[in-house]
């Protein structure tokens, strides 16, 4: 009996053999700078246009390499204290900024109606593990305790990030859990994240071509980032669940590697954390970057942010409600 096909989206179909017709060459027949183009014309192209928020300003924090620049994003230009968003860009380590994720943070931070703080860590190849989680640590760190410079204090922080940035999401959980920071982490929402190993999952084998991330590019990213593979601070799923902040776990049906996303789930099940998962049927990696190419993921990100807000609304009695 022959496998079933895929549940496909029409209008993920639609952009699929799009991208499939302009055939483009492979991540690695570019240029590093090639590369980092050739991501943020993708997001340029498939992303709905950025929100006019009242407050998107630049601004920068120490960190272990020197400055770290950052980017503030609010809809009101003032509040009273309360969580703030802190937001990991993904791209592999490689090939994302501020620029790539800039329409979806300010969407983000419309929709949730919190201060959300985009962080520029350092890329690889210049900068190999661990030298993104220094600075997402850092930079964390900083906003939960730099009110004066803000503008806006914090009563907690709400960690997210899309693909290596949902790695860095689960990362800087479980770094802050050993060493607290000034406040806690009220939740953290991984998106399509690398917890684990990818390499011989079945949804690598399943959708390793043809589904926007391919396996050429998670093994130049691989290369590139050159994560310790006995290390959590590279793989997460090595670390210590018990103490997982609240989280909101998502993952994409046709992603390669959707199955690292699940075995998170499952540490997080194994451990007793309270965790809300979504797995956004028919749509691939990167889906919350496809939101004008794919029209209904504004929906799933709307779904994303209506379980941020419920589980930031409804703590579980462990958290001191």
């Amino acid at each position: 009996m022959s496998e079933t096909a895929p549940f496909v989206r029409p209008e993920m179909k639609a952009f699929l053999d799009a991208l499939e017709a302009m055939d483009g060459p492979a991540i690695t027949d570019m240029t590093l700078a090639e590369a980092r183009e050739s991501y943020v014309a993708l997001h340029a192209m498939a992303d709905r246009p950025a929100r006019e928020l009242v407050v998107i300003r630049d601004l920068s924090c120490p960190g272990p390499a020197g400055d770290i620049p950052l980017r503030l994003y609010d809809a009101r230009d003032s509040r009273e204290a309360g969580p703030i968003v802190t937001f990991y860009h993904g791209g592999g380590f490689v090939i994302g900024d501020l620029e790539t994720h800039h329409a979806l943070c300010t969407e983000i931070a419309a929709l949730i109606d919190l201060p959300l703080v985009a962080v520029d860590y350092r890329r690889a190849p210049e900068h190999p593990f661990p030298a993104a989680i220094d600075d997402c640590e850092a930079a964390t760190r900083w906003i939960a305790g730099s009110p004066g410079e803000l503008g806006r204090e914090a009563t907690g922080i709400v960690t997210i990030g899309d693909s290596a940035g949902g790695n860095a999401t689960i990362v800087v959980g479980q770094l802050l859990g050993r060493e607290p920071a000034a406040v806690p982490i009220a939740l953290q929402v991984p998106i399509f994240p690398l917890a684990s190993d990818a390499m011989g999952s079945d949804s690598l084998a399943q959708f390793g071509d043809g589904y926007v991330l391919t396996r050429t590019a998670i093994e130049f990213f691989a290369e590139s980032y050159r994560a310790n593979r006995d290390d959590a601070r590279g793989f997460p799923i090595l670390g210590d669940h018990s103490a997982a902040p609240p989280t909101v776990l998502v993952t994409a049906s046709l992603d390669p590697i959707r199955d690292s996303g699940r075995d998170y789930a499952k540490g997080l099940t194994d451990a007793g954390r309270d965790f809300v998962y979504l797995e956004i049927e028919g749509v691939t990696h990167s889906f919350t970057n496809l939101r004008g190419a794919v029209p209904s993921t504004q929906a799933d990100l709307e779904r994303i942010v209506a379980a941020m807000r419920f589980m930031l609304d409804h703590p579980a009695p462990e958290s001191g409600s």
